[in-house]
């Protein structure tokens, strides 16, 4: 009974070495896949948010700023919740893992331990089993020892009264030898087994420390994991918290945001009634703008004379603005950016919270706060003032183009350095960018009108 137990406790400890050496810890190809899908997914989500936040604030432009930082904000923060997501899935998986394989190193901890105790119990049996026999092999020897020694073959036939007798002797001879050969084997055997779960005793136990290292070590990394999941989960909770507070702020404004709108719609639809009325006289307006220029010419001829016959400047008091035109186009480049950026198109625009459309009825051209601003082409400027919405803003006419009236606004000026009825020449300082009126950030709003009506500026700055 005791080898084969002997032979389960060494194959038991076998198939713990070779599990621990079969255990990979790592992640199924399944699970990585997916969370690269959903990262893949959050920056497609990203790439979305970036366009609805630049339509919202083209929808916007002209409503009270700080409505505009909510919901800027709102969908800042829609933008931000799949990539959290996507970081809480990952800190979940990587803390699951440790976890699992914390409970696997756990579970053969704990086996070991119970191989250890087997051992111990076996050692145990077979040092009593040993002990045992011992003590029969010397009360066997003390018995010899008293009947004189140990019983020959001969003295067995000599001894016997008959021939029943002599069987008899025979048989309890031929019995006590195989007794004794038989406590001497079983001794021997007791020893050896002894011996070999010493051994292995000694190597569960190495086992035993190396396991536990193993286990403090995953325990600690499945306490990070799990540290860092729990902030993973209170980022997206936060977002989300956040998100329904200004959902709720946006629509209790919702009716507000309409009122502004309609207010700055008006505003644009007063500037169109003007620039309409004012289209009506472009004729007259067109024989003012030449007798200027023939005027400015004069004046620019009398000033070279004064300095011995040197030409005007090029950009007759310009200002520094470019005055080259791209082939086909109508403007020449409005800003000190160069090439002309262009940030946000002409078009409609949809609002992905409050669900309108509206006009975005300029083209947003990349400038820095406080950059000079020039006037794109030649013309009377008819005002330079504040405009709700526009912020400060510069109205050029610039007179007949094919037969119809052409007129451009610079919006969002930090201030305009011109004044109505000045005229001013292609590439001259008109004003500085900034943010005034309803804007996000520093940006030149510009705007063509033709016949007092909005049309995208992009063809007529040769884009």
């Amino acid at each position: 009974m005791r080898r084969p137990q002997l032979r389960l406790v060494a194959g038991l400890a076998t198939a713990a070495v070779a599990a621990t050496l079969v255990f990979a810890g790592t992640a199924s190809p399944a699970a990585g896949d997916s969370i690269d899908d959903k990262r893949a997914a959050a920056e497609r989500a990203r790439a979305q948010n970036a366009k609805e936040r630049a339509d919202a604030e083209d929808a916007m432009e002209g409503v009270n700023a700080a409505i505009q930082v909510t919901s800027d904000r709102l969908l800042e923060i829609k933008g931000k919740i799949p990539g959290a997501q996507a970081k809480l899935d990952a800190a979940n998986a990587v803390r699951d893992k440790a976890q699992r394989e914390a409970q696997i190193i756990a579970g053969r901890l704990q086996d070991a331990k119970d191989q250890k105790v087997s051992l111990a119990q076996t050692i145990k049996k077979d040092s009593d089993d040993a002990a045992k026999t011992r003590a029969a092999i010397g009360q066997m020897a003390r018995e010899a020892y008293r009947t004189g020694g140990t019983v020959s073959g001969i003295e067995v036939v000599l001894d016997a009264s008959s021939t029943d007798d002599f069987i008899e002797r025979y048989g309890q001879m031929t019995t006590a030898l195989r007794t004794q050969a038989q406590v001497l084997d079983s001794l021997k055997t007791s020893e050896a087994t002894n011996k070999g779960a010493h051994v292995r005793l000694g190597a569960v136990q190495v086992r035993i420390g190396e396991l536990k290292q193993q286990a403090d070590q995953k325990l600690a990394t499945a306490k990070t994991a799990a540290t860092k999941a729990a902030q993973a989960r209170a980022e997206l909770d936060q977002l989300l918290a956040e998100q329904k507070t200004k959902q709720a702020s946006l629509e209790a404004q919702r009716a507000q945001v309409l009122q502004q709108i309609r207010a700055a719609d008006a505003e644009a639809g007063r500037i169109k009634s003007e620039l309409k009325h004012l289209a009506a006289q472009a004729r007259a307006r067109d024989r003012e703008i030449a007798r200027k220029k023939a005027e400015a010419a004069r004046k620019a001829a009398e000033e070279a004379k004064k300095h011995h016959n040197k030409p005007p400047a090029s950009n007759g008091g310009g200002g520094g603005g470019s005055t080259v035109t791209p082939s086909g186009a109508v403007f020449s480049n409005p800003t000190s950016v160069n090439p002309i950026h262009v940030t946000s198109e002409y078009g409609m625009r949809f609002h992905p919270i409050l669900h309108y459309v509206r006009l975005h009825a300029g083209i947003d051209l990349r400038t820095y706060c406080d950059t000079k601003v020039y006037a794109g082409r030649d013309g009377i400027v008819l005002w330079d003032r504040f405009r709700t919405g526009y912020g400060n803003q510069v109205m050029i006419d610039h007179g007949s183009y094919q037969g119809n009236s052409l007129m451009s606004s610079y919006n969002h000026l930090n201030r305009g350095v011109v004044s109505s009825g000045q005229y001013v020449e292609r590439g001259q300082l008109i004003g500085y960018a900034g943010n005034t009126g309803t804007s996000a950030a520093c940006h030149l709003h510009f705007e063509v009108y033709i016949n007092g009506a909005t049309t995208n500026p992009r063809p007529y700055l040769g884009l």
